[in-house]
């Protein structure tokens, strides 16, 4: 079987993937657990850094291709395709760094009589086959935080891409085999859900990364073989809490990004934006004013802000969501409308009610929602009231309110005067509740990835 990749602009057909069937999957797992067994064939730390390194050194001569590559299959501006692939070669840089950072550590022995005249210390081993499936909004990046670190950490590693998105996965691995990596480390898996789900929860699969939707690694974790480790990443509707008095300008400019980017197809991005009653109807014709401006078309045209959704689906979803919110009272400030099958106008809401799609499930699409408040203690009680819990922003010139929200939002990180989709690739990135489970970042996903190993020595006495 084979699956049609097109482009979600044009809806244009632009490559055919062969689809991995089930006997194929079965001997690379077996492949995979034979090479985890066979400790004197593992891949020394000083290999693993000469493969990424030439991996890094391939993907800087080809970064043009493989930004080209995102719009056509992803839909992904030129602008920020071209610093995606910027990042993803910055990523495979950081995993040979935390390299040369990680080890182990010494454990104090002695602290009790049990423990004297023995010394103990750690060090890193590697966890054994990863299983990683991901999502389609990065798709280079994205596949280099869940690759990257298990070619690093030592781990061969199956990865199955979004079929909407397999060809900047399939580019990279094929760098990786080409950097020197041999191919039974590293596996191209692309294929369909139910074999996907039997190679996620085989026994032979030691970690599992996901990056999707929360309905599905939910279900996932909860049929996973026993002993299989787990990194969940999921999406959320990201709060911004907005000061009295801030400088109006600069913050809708970093809404505009955090909000717009990527037409908010980011797991973090800028959804639900809180706001003094007394500066509501301003402010929101501002940011309106601004998103009207947004250029909107074809991604690969470098002066495009906003592309298409992914899916032409996705576009009557985000209507039905807009739609919906605007008949239930919801105020209409700018976009609201689609602009053809594949592209939706960025769209801000004044608000919508709490009971709305928009206000209580991830958009995923160009709708930012503001929301009045009088009193910011009850702003931030709306912003924790959902069961997802990722990054939130906090606008304010007053130390005491940013510190107020960096304590009280419930979040894993909480941005001072910048917008929530902000993200570098050695932070740590971590969805709370439903939003996920465990801690991205490339040098948090290496330490998932092996395991901290302690040889504890117990030194005879000393001859008198």
């Amino acid at each position: 079987m084979k699956t049609i990749v097109h482009n979600p602009f044009d809806r244009s057909p632009i490559a055919e993937v062969a689809l991995v069937d089930w006997a194929q999957i079965d001997e690379w797992l077996n492949e995979a657990q034979l090479l985890h067994r066979d400790r004197h064939g593992w891949l020394a730390v000083h290999e693993r850094v000469a493969i990424l390194r030439r991996a890094a050194d391939i993907m800087r001569e080809r970064a043009e291709d493989l930004a080209l590559q995102i719009v056509r299959e992803g839909g992904k501006p030129l602008v920020d395709a071209r610093v995606e692939a910027g990042r993803a070669i910055n990523s495979v840089d950081l995993c040979v760094q935390a390299l040369s950072e990680g080890g182990g550590h010494e454990i104090p022995m002695d602290l009790t009589e049990a423990g004297a005249g023995r010394t103990a210390y750690t060090f890193r081993e590697p966890i054994g086959p990863v299983v990683a499936i991901s999502a389609f909004n990065h798709p280079l990046n994205l596949i280099v935080h869940q690759v990257g670190p298990a070619v690093a950490a030592g781990c061969p590693v199956l990865i199955k891409p979004a079929l909407e998105t397999p060809l900047s996965c399939q580019s990279f691995v094929s760098i990786l085999h080409e950097a020197g990596l041999p191919e039974a480390w590293c596996r191209f898996a692309p294929c369909g859900n139910d074999i996907a789900e039997r190679m996620v929860t085989d026994p032979r699969t030691e970690f599992f990364s996901f990056i999707g939707s929360a309905k599905i690694g939910w279900m996932l974790r909860s049929k996973l073989a026993p002993g299989t480790r787990i990194a969940l990443e999921h999406g959320g509707a990201a709060p911004v809490i907005v000061d009295s008095g801030v400088e109006r300008a600069a913050v809708i400019a970093s809404l505009l990004k955090g909000g717009f980017y990527h037409s908010g197809q980011v797991c973090v991005s800028v959804q639900r934006v809180y706001v003094p009653t007394a500066e509501l109807k301003d402010f929101a014709n501002d940011l309106g004013r601004a998103a009207e401006k947004l250029v909107v078309g074809d991604p690969a045209d470098a002066k495009t802000q906003c592309g298409p959704l992914i899916r032409t689906e996705e576009v009557d979803r985000v209507e039905r969501w807009v739609d919906e919110a605007i008949a239930a009272g919801g105020t209409l400030v700018c976009g609201g409308s689609r602009l053809s099958d594949t592209l939706f106008s960025p769209t801000v809401i004044v608000d919508p009610p709490e009971s709305a799609k928009v206000s209580q499930e991830e958009i995923f699409g160009p709708v930012i929602c503001v929301y009045g408040y009088d009193d910011i203690d009850l702003a931030i009680e709306q912003a924790n009231a959902l069961p997802y819990a990722f990054q939130a922003a906090v606008f304010s010139d007053r130390l005491s309110i940013a510190n107020h929200c960096i304590q009280s939002l419930a979040g894993s990180a909480v941005m001072v005067n910048d917008h929530t989709a902000f993200r570098v690739d050695w932070m740590p990135f971590a969805g709370l509740r439903r939003s996920g489970l465990g801690v991205g970042g490339i040098p948090y996903t290496m330490a998932d990835m092996s395991i901290e190993k302690m040889a504890v020595w117990n030194w005879p006495a000393a001859a008198s």
